[in-house]
């Protein structure tokens, strides 16, 4: 059993039976949400941005991992994969990591801050993810349409929308914006909890509740 909790942004916690991780983590004052007090096992961050990389805000004896490469902890497989925050090479906005965690045999994929078409080198990488955490607000990230695009190059089950105006991020598109181009009625629920078989073929668009 994997559990999501939505903590705002494009901040998750994803709980597996043995480790709990963390990803991208924010600064409250930046964003204009408050980061709940959680603890973790296992942090990641897909760029140095400070809507993105507070890892002191969060309790626990964890581990940090903020650079493509292949790690380990107990049960979890995560693999950090390069790409950049805008189209052009990075030359913009700088790199952004995104993070494949294996969980439970479940593959899920964070995207970080992408702001690239993806390469066939990285769908490679990203290949067969069951859930896909993705950015939809555009400006700084990718937007509706680009997302869509990519939700179909990657071929993911499971896609729950991040990155998108709320808070402070005033300057981003709302979700509405991507869930019309998406066009696929959302479920929206308070978290997810699921086990490998329960994941179907068809595409299925969750709207999580924030919890910051």
């Amino acid at each position: 059993m994997v559990e999501i909790n939505y903590l705002g942004h494009s901040c998750f916690k994803i709980s597996g039976k043995q480790v709990s991780v963390v990803c991208d983590p924010y600064n409250e004052e930046k964003v204009g949400l408050k980061l709940p007090k959680i603890e973790a096992d296992v942090v990641t961050v897909s760029h140095d941005h400070e809507d993105h990389n507070n890892v002191s805000g969060l309790k626990g004896n964890y581990i940090c991992f903020d650079t493509p490469g292949e790690y380990e902890m107990k049960d979890v497989e995560i693999t950090g994969i390069e790409s950049s925050h805008d189209n052009d090479g990075g030359k913009e906005r700088g790199k952004n990591t995104i993070f494949v965690y294996d969980i439970e045999g479940i593959k899920i994929c964070h995207l970080g801050d992408l702001g690239q078409t993806l390469t066939s080198e990285q769908l490679e990488k990203i290949d067969g993810v069951d859930i896909l955490f993705i950015p939809v607000g555009g400006k700084y990230t990718i937007g509706p349409k680009e997302a869509t695009r990519a939700i179909s190059d990657i071929g993911p089950k499971i896609v729950i929308p991040m990155h998108f105006k709320a808070g402070k991020m005033k300057d981003l598109e709302p979700i509405e914006d991507f869930l019309k181009e998406i066009g696929k009625q959302p479920k929206r629920v308070d978290q997810l909890k699921l086990k490998q078989k329960d994941i179907t073929e068809e595409l299925e668009v969750y709207v999580l509740k924030s919890r910051g």
